[in-house]
């Protein structure tokens, strides 16, 4: 397994060891010591799966305060944009933009640590799985405008099918100003 940092603090892209023969494939989609080796030390409490169909979008969402969640993500089948926006009111890249394609023949996963809002767009059909390390609390809940100009995220899907929630998530700027950050 290798664990790589990305250029945003805490935020690291996972790559298992894929052994494959004419039966198929197997590999650790998790190990906890490979991970704390890393720095990564989280006890998950929740996974969630979803299955979105091509050109979905579904974010950027959060968790605030004491429900705030660390995610490990995953593609089980097809592929996806992951999009994470850093959110932490202390950190150096308050408001950075990180993306990677999750893909499931490559097997990659991303970790996100708490305090980042959290999306992604569907490229292939997909079947997207998640830990959690707090449990999906509503009222806990909130987001920013998956479509904000100022961030200039290039979803990489022409006509997105959205909820009508993430169409009413505010611009980062007015989360800013309201929260000052996660």
């Amino acid at each position: 397994m290798k664990i790589n940092a990305t250029p945003i603090a805490g935020l690291f892209e996972i790559t298992p060891t894929v052994f494959e023969d004419s039966r198929g494939y197997f590999f650790e989609s998790f190990r906890k010591e490979m991970l704390e080796k890393a720095g990564i030390r989280q006890d998950w409490v929740q996974e969630n799966q979803s299955f979105s169909k091509k050109g979905t979008v579904r974010g950027l969402h959060f968790q605030a305060g004491e429900h705030a969640q660390a995610k490990l993500v995953s593609v089980i089948q097809g592929k996806v944009l992951d999009v994470v926006l850093d959110l932490r009111k202390d950190s150096q890249t308050y408001g950075a933009i990180y993306t990677v394609v999750l893909d499931a023949e490559k097997h990659n996963m991303l970790y996100i640590p708490e305090g980042f809002a959290h999306g992604f767009s569907v490229l292939e059909d997909a079947i997207f799985s998640y830990k959690c390390s707090a449990y999906y609390h509503k009222e806990s809940e909130g987001g920013i405008l998956w479509s904000d100009p100022k961030l200039k995220i290039d979803w990489k899907v022409e006509r997105p099918i959205l909820s009508e929630k993430d169409q009413l998530w505010p611009t980062l700027e007015t989360f800013t100003k309201e929260k000052g950050g996660l």
